[in-house]
């Protein structure tokens, strides 16, 4: 598997994309869309692929590259 992008950590389960931020104007990114973070501890977008990781989930830490 490629990996995303982007990834970022974040605090809560549920989280928007809008593929905007990090020099990217939000004209140029693509519509919202709401992510849950499921029970493997992260959340992919499927418009731009970054991936949102829950802080202190199951998915934190260095291993990412294994989800």
């Amino acid at each position: 598997m490629i990996p995303p992008p982007e990834t970022f950590r974040v605090s809560s389960r549920r989280v928007a994309c809008d593929g905007s931020g990090h020099g990217i104007d939000p004209a140029l990114g693509h519509p919202r869309v709401y992510i849950e973070i499921d029970e493997r501890g992260f959340g992919e977008c499927g418009y731009c692929d970054r991936r949102f990781v829950l802080a202190g989930g199951p998915a934190d830490g260095p291993s990412l590259a294994d989800y």
